[in-house]
């Protein structure tokens, strides 16, 4: 059994310590997101495709598969992934270095119909700087369970305190997960009003941003910001966002995609005498920014601390 790291509160996760382990292990979230979006029933703004933070790892939760159900989970103590099914079935792959994108495939969808179960994917990256499709990709074969391990350690965290914030608000709320594609852990809030669609969208966004919301969340770093960052913003973009206040003094907003998005790096957070409370401070203010500025009722999805009800 691999050593286990003790866990702290935030570890330092630099990109560059870990980013070709990083694209691995996203091409494999893919994989087995992908199976989620296969098996699950449709529910709004793509909730049904979504991965979730567990205390051993990240798991698709349970699955329908005709009269049974699965479940497909990484668990980054041990070091495998396991699927396991209703009936006491348990397969087990082992993550380990050299295992490739094409062979972590392959030995996922043999344990499957070893299973019983037989479905078909669109086997190949979506939204993603890799375009090989996953049978062939034997490039991606980088697993380190050091840094995966720290990762999911930063993840833990990051799940209870969206949780938290969460729960700070009476509105259409998404659950706190996480977005194979762009390998995003976010939370959404909703004020319930639709917005026009655009004819230009693809049927990704169309999904997404049929309605007002704001979305927070989190990211490890990509080949454009090259850093792990939270990240918070509204949609539809009110005008003279950027000159709202936001905390902690290190949080900004930022450019992103031709439009400003609330900016806070992991590595300032980590510098923060209180990170915790500066995370929950960063949400905050960029959601008062945000609401305000978008004419959201706040007082009205306010839920008041216990005292003062």
């Amino acid at each position: 059994m691999p050593e286990t790291i003790p866990a702290t509160t935030f570890p330092a996760i630099p990109l560059t310590s870990w980013e070709p382990a990083k694209d691995t292990l996203h091409l494999f979230l893919q994989i087995v997101g992908k199976i989620r979006l296969k098996l699950m029933p449709r529910k709004n703004h793509w909730w049904f495709a979504t991965l979730y933070i567990t205390a051993r790892g990240i798991s698709t939760h349970a699955m329908p598969y005709q009269n049974r159900t699965l479940e497909i989970a990484f668990d980054f103590i041990d070091h495998v992934l396991e699927i396991r099914t209703c009936e006491g079935k348990i397969r087990q792959i082992p993550l380990q270095e050299n295992l490739s994108v094409a062979e972590f495939y392959r030995q996922v969808f043999d344990a499957l119909h070893e299973l019983d179960i037989d479905l078909k994917i669109l086997a190949k990256p979506y939204d993603n700087k890799s375009k090989t499709p996953f049978a062939e990709d034997k490039t991606h074969h980088h697993y380190n369970p050091e840094q995966v391990q720290k990762y999911w350690h930063a993840l833990v965290q990051i799940d209870q305190i969206l949780k938290e914030f969460s729960g700070r608000f009476y509105g259409k709320s998404s659950p706190v997960q996480l977005y194979w594609h762009h390998f995003d852990l976010t939370l959404t809030r909703y004020n319930g009003k639709k917005v026009p669609l655009d004819p230009k969208a693809n049927i990704v966004e169309k999904e997404a941003f049929s309605h007002e919301v704001m979305t927070f969340g989190f990211w490890p770093g990509d080949d454009t910001v090259r850093e792990p960052a939270f990240f918070a913003y509204p949609y539809p973009l009110p005008p003279g966002i950027e000159k709202e206040p936001l905390l902690p003094a290190s949080a900004v907003w930022k450019e992103s995609n031709g439009s400003p998005m609330a900016f806070l790096s992991y590595e300032n957070l980590l510098k923060e005498p209180a990170p915790k409370q500066a995370l929950l401070d960063f949400l905050e203010s960029a959601y008062q920014a945000g609401a305000k500025l978008s004419g959201w009722p706040v007082e009205e999805f306010r839920v008041p601390p216990l005292e003062e009800l």
